[in-house]
C-alpha cells in the first residue's frame, strides 16, 4: 500500500484555483449557517413556544430531539461520504433539514414540534459533518486552521443573530418564523452546493454496515433516554430506567462485536489506536456537555430571571458569541502561521472551566453586565478549543478516512451535547417544578388556568410581586448550581489534552486507502 502526497490543488478531488476554493467555502458556510442558526433562533423563542403549546415540562426535548437525531446520523454521513462521495449526501441533508423546518412551522402541539426537531436533526448531522470533511478534501492541514476558524466564527455569528431574530419573531410576527426562516436559507444553501461544489464520486455500490448503524442508534437513544428520564420522570431503580440501562450496555457491546467483523464499519475500531483521536474525542465529549448544557437554557434564564424580552436576551448573549468569534478566528490564523496548536485547546478548556464557575455564582440580584462578562469568559474558552480539536483529529488520518474520523470524533462530542442538554434540561425542569411547588403561595393561580406548565416571560412579568418573585427565584436556583457541577468536566478536558502529541501539520493532502478493519 502506498501513500500519495498531493499538493493542495490537484486531480479531480480538489480545486486548482483559489477562486474554486472560495466558492466551495461559500457553499459550506451557507450550510453551516443553516445548521447553527436553527439552534440559536429557537433558544430565544423557547420559553414562549413551550408556554403556548402547554409543554414547559417537555421543554428539554425541543433541544434534545434535534441533538439526538443529529448525533445518530453523524457517523452514517461520515462513512457514506468517504464511500460514495459527499455532494449528494450534502444535498439530501439540506433537504431533510428544510423539511423539518416546514413541519416545525406548522406544529399544533408539543408532540408535533418534537417530531419536527427530529427530522431537522436527521439533516443537521450531515450539514455539520460534511462541511468539515469537505474542507479536508481540498485544504491541507497546515492551511486548514484559518478556514476552520472562520467556520467556527459562523457559529458565533449565528449564535448572536439567532437569539436576536428569535426574539424579534417572538415579539412580532410569531415564534413560528424561527422555523420559516430556514426555508429560504435552505433553498439558497441547496443551490450553492448544487452548482458550486465539484467533488469526486465514490463507490457506486458500497457495502453498508446496516447492523452497526442500527445498534448504534439503539444504544445512543437508550443512553439519552436514561439520562433524560432518570430521577425525574422515573426513579433510577424503576423497571423503565433499568431496562434502558441494560439496553444501552447490551447494544453497545453488540456494536463493538459487529464493527470488528464489518467490511465497512460505520465507526472503524482502528481509529481508537490513535492516541490523539482518543484524547480529543473524550475531551470533546466533556466540552459538549458543558457547552450545550449552558447554551440551551441560558436565554430562558435571562428572560425569566432578569425580565429581559426575548430580543434583549439575544443581545445579552453577544459578549459570549463575540468572544467565541474573535478567538476562533484568531486561533485558526495562529495555527496556520506557526504550525503549533497543542496549547490552545488546553488553555481554552481551563478558561471554559473558569467561565462555568463564574456562572455558578449568579443570583437574582447579579447585575446583568456582570452576567455578560461571565458569558464572555466562556466564549473565549469555547472559541480557543472547539475547532482545533477537529483539526487535530483530521491531521491524524489521510483524506480517504477523514470523513469517518471527523464524524466519529463529532459523534462522541454530540453524545456529550445530548447528555448535557438532556441531563441539564431534566435536572433543571425537575428542580424548577419542585421549587415552584414549594415556593408559590398557597392557592396561587396563573392567568389562563394553565398552571406552571404554561409560564411565559410575558405572563411572569405581569404577575404581582408576591407570585413573580418566587418564580424568578425558582428559575435561578434551579439552573445556576448545575453550572458548577459541569466545571470539573472542562478541567478534565484540559488535563487530557496535555497528553496530545503535537504532530506536524501536513502541508499536502494525504490520500491513502482506509486500512482493513481488524480486531482490537
Amino acid at each position: 500500500m502506498t501513500t500519495t502526497a498531493v499538493p493542495e490543488a490537484s486531480g479531480k478531488q480538489s480545486t486548482d484555483s483559489r477562486r474554486g476554493i472560495v466558492l466551495i467555502f461559500v457553499a459550506l458556510m451557507l450550510a453551516m449557517l443553516l445548521a447553527s442558526l436553527s439552534q440559536t433562533v429557537l433558544s430565544a423563542a423557547l420559553p414562549t413556544m413551550v408556554g403556548e403549546l402547554n409543554g414547559v415540562d417537555q421543554m428539554l426535548w425541543v433541544m434534545t430531539a434535534f441533538i439526538l437525531a443529529s448525533t445518530i446520523t453523524m457517523p452514517v454521513y461520515g462513512k457514506l461520504g468517504d464511500l460514495i462521495g459527499r455532494k449528494g449526501l450534502f444535498l439530501a441533508a439540506i433537504g431533510l433539514f428544510t423539511a423539518g423546518s416546514v413541519l416545525g412551522g406548522l406544529a399544533p402541539d408539543m408532540n408535533w414540534l418534537i417530531v419536527a426537531r427530529v427530522v431537522q436533526g436527521l439533516g443537521g448531522g450531515g450539514l455539520m459533518i460534511l462541511s468539515q470533511a469537505i474542507i479536508a478534501d481540498v485544504i491541507p492541514a497546515r492551511e486548514r486552521g484559518r478556514y476552520m476558524g472562520i467556520m467556527g466564527g459562523v457559529f458565533a455569528v449565528s449564535s448572536v443573530a439567532g437569539p436576536l431574530l428569535g426574539g424579534w419573531f417572538t415579539e412580532g410576527i410569531g415564534w413560528r418564523w424561527a422555523f420559516w426562516i430556514n426555508i429560504p436559507l435552505g433553498v439558497l444553501a441547496f443551490l450553492a452546493v448544487l452548482f458550486l461544489l465539484r467533488l469526486p464520486k465514490g463507490v457506486s455500490r458500497p457495502r453498508l454496515d446496516i447492523a452497526g448503524m442500527a445498534l448504534m442508534a439503539v444504544a445512543t437513544t437508550s443512553l439519552i433516554l436514561t439520562s433524560s428520564w432518570g430521577g425525574s420522570q422515573y426513579d433510577w431503580d424503576s423497571p423503565v430506567i433499568l431496562g434502558l440501562i441494560a439496553t444501552t450496555v447490551v447494544t453497545a457491546v453488540l456494536f463493538v462485536l459487529v464493527e470488528r467483523r464489518a467490511a465497512e464499519p460505520v465507526i472503524p475500531l482502528h481509529l481508537f489506536r490513535d492516541r490523539n483521536f482518543n484524547l480529543t474525542t473524550v475531551a470533546g465529549l466533556f466540552t459538549g456537555v458543558a457547552m450545550f448544557g449552558t447554551l440551551g437554557y441560558m436565554p430562558t434564564y435571562l428572560q425569566m430571571v432578569t425580565g429581559a424580552s426575548a430580543t434583549r436576551a439575544g443581545l445579552l448573549m453577544i459578549p459570549m458569541m463575540a468572544a467565541l468569534l474573535v478567538t476562533s478566528t484568531v486561533s485558526g490564523q495562529m495555527v496556520s502561521r506557526s504550525g503549533r496548536y497543542k496549547w490552545l485547546p488546553v488553555a481554552g478548556s481551563v478558561v471554559l472551566a473558569g467561565g462555568l464557575a463564574l456562572l455558578s455564582t449568579l443570583a437574582v440580584s447579579t447585575p446583568v453586565w456582570l452576567t455578560c462578562v461571565y458569558l464572555g469568559v466562556m466564549g473565549v474558552g469555547l472559541g480557543t478549543s472547539m475547532q482545533i480539536l477537529v483539526l487535530i483529529v483530521q491531521n491524524s488520518f489521510p483524506v480517504s478516512q477523514v470523513g469517518t474520523a471527523t464524524a466519529a470524533n463529532n459523534f462522541f462530542r454530540q453524545i456529550g451535547a445530548s447528555l448535557g442538554s438532556a441531563v441539564v434540561g431534566s435536572l433543571f425542569t425537575a428542580r424548577l417544578i419542585d421549587q415552584l411547588t414549594r415556593s408559590l403561595p398557597a392557592g396561587a393561580e396563573m392567568p389562563g388556568g394553565g398552571g406552571t406548565r404554561s409560564l411565559t416571560p410575558e405572563l411572569v412579568n405581569g404577575l404581582p410581586d408576591a407570585i413573580r418573585e418566587p418564580i424568578v427565584t425558582a428559575y435561578n436556583d434551579a439552573l445556576v448550581p448545575l453550572f458548577l457541577a459541569m466545571t470539573p468536566l472542562a478541567l478534565a478536558a484540559a488535563v487530557l489534552l496535555l497528553f496530545v502529541v503535537e504532530k506536524p501539520l501536513a502541508t499536502t493532502i494525504e490520500r491513502e486507502p482506509a486500512p482493513e478493519p481488524a480486531a482490537v
